[in-house]
């Protein structure tokens, strides 16, 4: 019954929790966003001790229950443990825990997130990185079928689906984002947890708690025949029959698959609160201490192969998808300058983002500084943007972060929907009338692009119709060739640096009007 209920709500979890990411009209986020706000980083994070208190109250109480419930990258483990040794009896052996790895990384997380490094913060934490599996692979194709949806109902005369643009919003983190699936499916195919218990420093810094958990499984010895079949079902490779009944509880996660499996009564998940990182408790006269053999090193031999196999795996697969992939933006980038010579149209030379002076992070993220120390890069603000303005960022100190660029749209004043889905703290939640009065960069104008400085055309404007602030205006100016133009000019103090400038100006690959962010957003 606890491995039902324990499934049961896992999978209820999991699905939750990536139906967030799918739903790009953000409509799940008032009934299920709370769901990304216990998960443990971002509630670190955003300073959430409520979240925090509770996680490690769960820990001290059931153990790790939230590596096999709560986290959406533990539960998809088991899915994947599950389909990989089905209808196999021989699954797993008990294996000895690679300290110097496990801890070895964690430290190595903890520096960063003091340091601020949280492109490597961000690279670990297992509910960011099955939020960038899910935005980066799994919600194109949900896309394409939600535009396939839209083509049969216009069809049909309906417009219960609207159409979504589907594009790869940065390569980088596309590859990265491949890279952990196929180093995760192949841990968890081979030998179950190893991910989970080996590399993950959420499940390192919860394992702390949970070898003083008070309920949790427990081997009777008197009742135990040494069939090993538990040691077999265990994904966490943590229990240790021939060295002497013991379970590691820091490993353990609780997913009650021993105690599902053992027929004989030798397994008992009761309370058992006793200070020891491994417990063989029965409930029986206590016995004498005997010498526990030192477990064989076989298996954990398998585990660390495994390990170097899935990361072999993984660097290749990154390499022939990054190889691909530079491919195909040179071809179309190509293809798009092509201009057709007989008549027709031109193709539209599509917009490149611009060098910036300081990047432009989402309204309501109060600092360029303070938004990136909390950002865990789970790509949920860019899976809800509706304008396609939020995508992951480039550079190397702030990979996978998200930032706003102007080429496929501009941010509306209206549209609030990245505050209102963020559960790290990174953006604070804001109204869109505070919005309008929230100022993250502002516009400046290069005269050496502008279509009308250039005399490519008499008059434009198209940046000041359509500046939702009122803050350009059209200036007389007489060119070069003695003819008087109007060009834009900007009045900085009504600039909030929405983009809406730079995203409708028709210059061609640069705007002649462009954002730069503020280190300090101001409020009016």
């Amino acid at each position: 019954m606890l491995k039902k209920i324990r499934v049961i709500l896992a999978t209820i979890c999991l699905v939750a929790i990536t139906l967030l990411f799918l739903d790009f009209t953000g409509t799940l986020h008032g009934w299920l966003g709370w769901l990304a706000k216990i998960q443990f980083l971002p509630a670190v994070l955003a300073l959430n001790l409520v979240v925090i208190v509770a996680l490690l109250l769960v820990t001290i109480l059931f153990g790790r229950v939230y590596c096999s419930v709560i986290c959406p990258l533990g539960v998809f483990q088991d899915a994947v443990a599950n389909l990989s040794k089905k209808g196999k009896k021989g699954k797993y052996t008990y294996s000895k825990e690679i300290k110097w790895l496990r801890y070895g990384v964690w430290a190595l997380f903890v520096i960063a997130l003091i340091a601020g490094v949280n492109a490597f913060v961000a690279l670990l934490a297992p509910y960011s990185a099955w939020g960038r599996i899910v935005q980066n692979l799994l919600a194109p194709v949900w896309q394409w079928g939600n535009n396939l949806l839209a083509l049969i109902a216009e069809r049909h005369e309906s417009y219960a689906f609207y159409t979504k643009d589907v594009w790869l919003k940065s390569l980088p983190t596309f590859i990265v984002a491949v890279v952990t699936l196929v180093a995760v499916v192949v841990l968890a195919w081979k030998n179950g947890r190893t991910y989970c218990n080996t590399i993950c420093p959420v499940g390192t810094t919860l394992s702390f708690f949970s070898r003083f958990a008070m309920f949790r499984p427990v081997i009777d010895k008197t009742m135990c025949k040494k069939c090993h079949q538990c040691e077999r079902k265990c994904k966490a490779a943590c229990i240790d029959i021939d060295g002497g009944m013991t379970i590691d509880y820091s490993r353990c996660v609780d997913c009650f698959n021993c105690i599902d499996t053992c027929k004989f009564g030798g397994l008992k998940y009761r309370f058992a609160w006793k200070r020891a990182s491994t417990s063989s408790a029965t409930g029986q006269v206590p016995e004498q201490k005997q010498p526990v053999p030192e477990p064989v090193e076989g298996p954990a031999d398998k585990t660390r192969r495994a390990f170097l196999v899935g990361s072999a795996l993984a660097l290749g697969g990154t390499a022939l998808s990054g190889v691909k992939a530079k491919a195909q933006t040179e071809a179309a980038e190509e293809e798009a300058v092509e201009i057709e010579g007989e008549g027709g149209f031109a193709d539209i030379i599509p917009k490149v983002s611009p060098k910036r002076s300081v990047a432009i992070t989402p309204f309501g993220s109060e600092s360029v500084d303070k938004f990136f120390k909390h950002c865990t890069a789970c790509q949920l603000c860019v899976s809800v943007c509706p304008n396609n303005v939020l995508r992951p960022s480039k550079d190397l100190g702030h990979l996978m972060q998200p930032v706003m660029s102007f080429e496929r749209g501009y941010c509306r004043p209206e549209c609030v929907k990245c505050s209102e889905v963020c559960p790290a703290g990174a953006i604070l939640k804001i109204t869109p009338e505070e919005k309008t009065q929230w100022k993250v960069g502002t516009a400046s104008v290069n005269p050496a692009l502008c279509l009308v400085e250039n005399g490519e055309v008499e008059e434009c404007g198209n940046c000041s119709r359509h500046c939702p602030a009122g803050a350009i205006h059209m200036v007389r100016k007489v060119r070069e060739d003695g003819k008087t133009v109007r060009v834009p000019s900007v009045e900085e103090e009504k600039c909030i640096g929405c983009g809406a400038c730079e995203n409708l100006c028709p210059s061609r690959p640069i705007s002649a009007i462009t954002v730069d962010g503020y280190q300090v957003h101001h409020k009016a």
